[in-house]
């Protein structure tokens, strides 16, 4: 089940198989509903990632990103790139009495969302994927012994698994 993290903000974990349905919307997994409801009274927020997938956020959460964004400065290249692909492409996302949300097709495009995705608990988010694009980039991940050579950040250095 989900369960709390600090300050009852909610942890979304776990990697779930869903199903788009032939109008582009998924159903959020059933353990994760009642949290949502709590934490943001079904109000969520997807916008696009680097890795073409789909971060959805529950509002609250986005609301914090979004503020850190806007603040990031005009004149920096990678900041206003940022800014242009997070918060252009944020859409806000209302669960329905089903625990549906309906994705933009423009949303489901860049992924590559078509019927089978993935959605994947990141603590405070989900990643929404294509399953194809997920299971290869997993792959790859998992055949990258690179990690070791290459050095961890210094925030991860210390942190114990």
């Amino acid at each position: 089940m989900g369960g709390n993290g600090p300050g009852g903000l909610p942890m979304l974990r776990g990697a779930t198989k869903v199903t788009l349905d032939a109008k582009g919307r998924l159903a959020i997994p059933v353990r994760y509903r009642e949290q949502l409801m709590t934490r943001a009274e079904g109000h969520l927020v997807a916008t696009v990632d680097r890795d073409y997938c789909l971060l959805i956020y529950p509002l609250p959460d986005w609301e914090e990103i979004e503020r850190k964004l806007t603040r990031l400065p005009a004149l920096n290249k990678q900041s206003r790139r940022l800014q242009r692909l997070m918060l252009g492409h944020a859409t806000e996302l209302e669960m329905d009495s089903h625990g549906r949300v309906l994705l933009t097709r423009e949303l489901r495009e860049f992924a590559g969302l078509d019927r089978q995705a993935m959605l994947i608990g990141q603590g405070n988010k989900f990643e929404l994927w294509s399953e194809e694009r997920w299971n290869a980039r997993r792959d790859e991940w998992l055949a990258d012994d690179d990690g070791e050579e290459a050095g961890l950040p210094q925030e991860l250095e210390s942190l114990t698994l």
